[in-house]
């Protein structure tokens, strides 16, 4: 658990590779599909073979509910354990690890035991990493216009 940015993705792989571990993904924005640019969801390539799930799972139109992470986790990690994976939860959004944890029908704390790791990092640490985000995110989006028979339109936006 951790803040926007603090390298939560990341750090799970290494737990996930060494003790057989499979990603239930916590992010409320990173469940719907299509946002993997806005949300900064973990690229195929980092994933190193290990595999994610409500991530990118859900429609954007539909309403995902608190309710409806804690029965779809419950469903995974019940289907980890059977094949003696160990599942991990990452991501940010508190209320569905709370939701799951605490709520008694889903009986969390009573059926397994827990480890939470909560990621703290200094401002200066992610702006730094906004400032590259942002790069990122800013070559991924530069439009190359196409070879047409009119003119090329720019426009220059006013001075706010």
């Amino acid at each position: 658990m951790g803040s926007t940015g603090t390298g939560k993705s990341r750090l799970s792989i290494d737990p996930a590779t060494h003790f057989l571990g499979e990603i239930i993904n916590s992010d409320k924005i990173q469940v719907y599909k299509g946002l993997e640019s806005v949300t900064n969801k973990i690229t195929h390539a980092k994933k190193q073979g290990v595999r994610h799930y409500l991530q990118g799972e859900i429609e954007p139109d539909s309403d995902f509910t608190v309710e409806d992470f804690c029965l779809k986790s419950i469903v995974y990690i019940e289907n980890f354990l059977k094949t003696q994976c160990v599942p991990i939860i990452v991501g940010g959004s508190n209320s569905y690890i709370e939701k799951l944890v605490e709520d008694p029908r889903f009986m969390f704390n009573y059926k397994y035991d827990n480890c939470f790791i909560w990621i703290e990092v200094e401002q200066s640490v992610l702006n730094r990493r906004v400032d590259t985000r942002v790069d990122e995110w800013s070559m991924q989006m530069q439009i190359t216009p196409k070879k047409s028979d009119g003119p090329l339109i720019s426009q220059k936006w006013p001075d706010i």
